[in-house]
C-alpha cells in the first residue's frame, strides 16, 4: 500500500511538489513585473492589435499572454478614466485594505503605471507621530483626500484601527469602539461632499501568505518588504482575522460597501479589481484637439556651448 495517498510519504511528496510550483509562479510573477516596465509602447501597441490565439508555449505561457493582454487594455480604459476624471472634475478616492503580503501594492502600481502621478496619487502614511495621536482620529488623513479632477489610492487607511491598532493594541478598547461609531458618518459626509468611495479588502489565505512571506525572506530585493511587524501579523493570524470579521461587518454601508478581492492568484486578483473599478465610475471618451508639433525656432547666432567632460556621469555600460 505504499503507493496509496494515505502514505504520509507520499503526501509530503506531493505538498513539496505543490509548494515548489507555487514558488516558481512566485519567481515568474515577480520576473513579469520587470517585463510590465520595460514593454515599449510599439510592442505594447503590438500586443494589443494582435489576434485572439495565444503564443504556443503550454498553459503557463497562455496564461501569461492573456495576463498581459487583458492588463494593457484595462490600462488604457484607466487613461479613459483618467481624462474624464479631469474633464468632469470629479473626486475619487480607493481604499486598499488586506493583510500584509495581499498584494495591495502590486494592484495599486499596475493602476498608476500609466496615468498622470498629478490626477493619481497613491498615500501610504506612516506611523502617527506623537503629535497626530493626540488629533481627532481621522485628521491626518483628511488633508490628503482629493479636490476636483483628481483619484487618491490609500494603500492602507482610516481603516487601522480596526485592524492593525487593534490586534498589536495601538488603540484602546474606547478608542476602538469610537471609531466604529464614527467611520459610517465620516464616510457618509466624504459622499455627500461629491467624492466617489470606493473600498477593496484583498483576501489571501493562511498558507499563501507563508508561501510569499517565505518568499520575500528568501529574495534580496523583496526583503525590504517584511518589517518587524509583518512578521508579528503572521503570528496573529487569527486575530487578524477576527478582527477582519468585525471591520467588514460594522462598516459595510449602502454608501460606502466593501468590495472583497480573492487574492490568493495574483494576476487574477489585479485584473479582477482594476476591471471592478472601471465599473463603479462611469466614464466616456472625451473629445481632444489634435496635437500638432510646432516648428523649432532657429537663431542664426545661436551658439551652444560646450559641457565640461567632468560633467557627464561615466560611461559604465
Amino acid at each position: 500500500m505504499s503507493n496509496s495517498p494515505a502514505n504520509p510519504a507520499v503526501a509530503d511528496a506531493a505538498s513539496d511538489a505543490s509548494l515548489q510550483v507555487r514558488m516558481e509562479d512566485e519567481a515568474i510573477d515577480s520576473l513579469d513585473e520587470e517585463f510590465e516596465l520595460e514593454l515599449d509602447d510599439d510592442r505594447l501597441r503590438r500586443l494589443l492589435m494582435a489576434g485572439d490565439e495565444a503564443p504556443d508555449g503550454g498553459t503557463t505561457d497562455t496564461d501569461r499572454y492573456t495576463y498581459f493582454r487583458e492588463l494593457f487594455r484595462l490600462q488604457h480604459e484607466l487613461v479613459r478614466l483618467q481624462d474624464w476624471v479631469v474633464h468632469k472634475g470629479l473626486k475619487v478616492v480607493v481604499l486598499f485594505e488586506g493583510r500584509d503580503a495581499a498584494g495591495k501594492g502590486g494592484v495599486i502600481k499596475r493602476i498608476t503605471q500609466r496615468l498622470n502621478p498629478r490626477v493619481c496619487r497613491v498615500v501610504a502614511l506612516t506611523a502617527p507621530s506623537v503629535r497626530e495621536r493626540s488629533q481627532w482620529y481621522f485628521q491626518r488623513y483628511v488633508p490628503h483626500l482629493p479636490a476636483a479632477g483628481e483619484m487618491v489610492l490609500f494603500d492602507r487607511s482610516w481603516y487601522n484601527r480596526a485592524g492593525v491598532e487593534r490586534v498589536m493594541g495601538f488603540c484602546n478598547d474606547d478608542e476602538y469602539e469610537e471609531f466604529f461609531r464614527t467611520v459610517p458618518d465620516f464616510e457618509r459626509m466624504l459622499v455627500r461632499s461629491g467624492i466617489l468611495l470606493v473600498k477593496y479588502w484583498f483576501s489571501i489565505t493562511d498558507d499563501e501568505q507563508h508561501l510569499r512571506f517565505t518568499m520575500r525572506i528568501r529574495d534580496p530585493l523583496k526583503q525590504w518588504k517584511l518589517s518587524p511587524m509583518d512578521l508579528e501579523s503572521r503570528r496573529r493570524w487569527e486575530q487578524y482575522t477576527k478582527a477582519k470579521e468585525v471591520m467588514l461587518e460594522r462598516t459595510h454601508i449602502p454608501e460606502a460597501p466593501w468590495w472583497v478581492v480573492e487574492a490568493v492568484d495574483k494576476k487574477r486578483a489585479r485584473l479582477n479589481c482594476i476591471h471592478h473599478l472601471l465599473s463603479q465610475i462611469p466614464y466616456e471618451d472625451v473629445p481632444h484637439e489634435s496635437v500638432v508639433l510646432p516648428e523649432r525656432v532657429h537663431n542664426p547666432d545661436y551658439l551652444r556651448e560646450p559641457v565640461p567632460r567632468e560633467m557627464y556621469v561615466p560611461t559604465v555600460y
